[in-house]
């Protein structure tokens, strides 16, 4: 039987995440992204971790203050003494709320963003108290925001975060 109900839930994710890529592209951070939703950040430089993806999607997020939270990712991408801001592109989507989580997992279970699976990117300064921590991966490999570099060294350092990568691509995103 062949069957098609446009309503289901999942369908209105994916409706959301087709929109969503149908948009242009833009640099990060973007001007006009004003309101609840979800994004994406496009990678196409040469960061030798990345370099054979091409131009990429390379993160998934979801925000209640899309330019806010565009502008600290564009922040920590420019903080990286490794990567170039002028690297990144990105879109956004504006939506309800109820759609926002349901997008974002649907865009991300498509594309398998690398750093969706590379812990850290998205983390904020937790503050003295927590200094305790070790860095993140995302920390580890791409050195910079000033407050990662108070945490504790990960354990395998660089390494165990290529690995990670490695074994993230080779698993097909899994």
């Amino acid at each position: 039987m062949r069957a098609y109900n446009p309503l289901t839930v999942e369908e209105i994710g994916r409706n959301a995440a087709r929109a969503l890529m149908s948009y242009e592209a833009v640099a990060l951070p973007p001007e006009g992204a004003i309101g609840r939703g979800v994004y994406t950040l496009h990678y196409h430089g040469q960061f030798d971790a990345y370099a054979d993806l091409g131009d990429t999607l390379i993160y998934v997020g979801q925000a209640r203050d899309l330019r806010t939270r565009l502008s600290e990712h564009a922040r920590s991408i420019d903080q990286s003494q490794n990567l170039d801001l002028q690297d990144f592109d990105c879109r956004w989507l504006v939506l309800e709320p109820v759609w926002i989580g349901l997008t974002e997992q649907i865009l991300i279970d498509e594309y398998r963003p690398i750093w969706n699976a590379i812990r850290g990117f998205g983390n904020h300064d937790q503050g003295s108290s927590r200094r305790t921590q070790k860095r993140s991966q995302w920390d580890t490999l791409h050195p910079g925001r000033p407050w990662a570099a108070n945490n504790q060294d990960l354990e395998g350092g660089v390494d165990s975060v290529l690995d990670a990568i490695r074994h993230y691509r080779e698993s097909g995103g899994e």
